[in-house]
């Protein structure tokens, strides 16, 4: 005959301890948690920790596009946190006069992919894009304009040229269906290079907000 499962017998007991590691394998989350055995002895079991905090989405993908074009997470929160060491290691060079690599491919002295030039602005495509499509504009003429924090009434004509050249790369690269022009200002605002520069970014559905944690 069948002995009775009687929690009070040995089958009883065996059989309640295989029921408290089956639950404890199954229920519990944490990192390391310790696991007796039938014998008496430990082991660990492991689980794959989490973040102990949620991700901005923002930071989940490329500023401000969606998730059907991103890079995966660890490569995103990657390339934030390059940027944000460039921002701040180019804010102390900020208001050297040195040369920046923009000036380098106005003077050609650098081979760029323009897409548009005329007698006051460039445009040429960046080469770490965000996007299917990811021109920057600049002024020829650096001049005071190192960031638009810079910007004064002397410089209006300047940077309505730069907008409407905006919109003409943006028609030229067939962003009919929309697209967003940004101007990064300042450390906090990850500009890297202090030349003003306008991205157009587009070619893809975009999110908001874009780059807020």
């Amino acid at each position: 005959p069948v002995p009775p499962l009687h929690p009070s017998g040995a089958l009883g007991t065996r059989c309640h301890s295989f029921l408290c590691m089956f639950l404890a394998r199954t229920f519990l989350t944490s990192r390391c948690i310790p696991i007796p055995k039938a014998q008496g002895s430990f082991r660990t079991f492991h689980k794959k920790p989490s973040l102990p905090f949620a991700l901005p989405r923002s930071w989940k993908t490329p500023p401000g596009t969606s998730s059907s074009s991103s890079l995966s997470l660890r490569g995103s929160v990657r390339a934030m946190s390059d940027e944000q060491s460039k921002a701040q290691e180019a804010a102390a060079l900020a208001d050297s006069g040195a040369p920046t690599i923009f000036d380098k491919i106005i003077a050609k002295e650098i081979p760029a992919d323009v897409v548009y030039e005329d007698d006051v602005c460039l445009a040429f495509r960046d080469i770490s894009k965000l996007a299917p499509t990811h021109v920057l504009v600049i002024p020829k003429v650096r001049g005071n304009l190192t960031s638009l924090s810079k910007a004064e009434e002397s410089d209006k004509d300047t940077l309505g040229h730069c907008l409407v050249v905006a919109n003409k790369v943006a028609k030229q690269e067939n962003l009919g269906e929309g697209y967003r022009v940004v101007v990064n200002v300042g450390p906090n605002g990850c500009q890297s290079v202090y030349h003003l520069h306008l991205h157009v970014i587009g070619g893809v559905p975009l999110t908001w907000p874009p780059g807020v944690p």
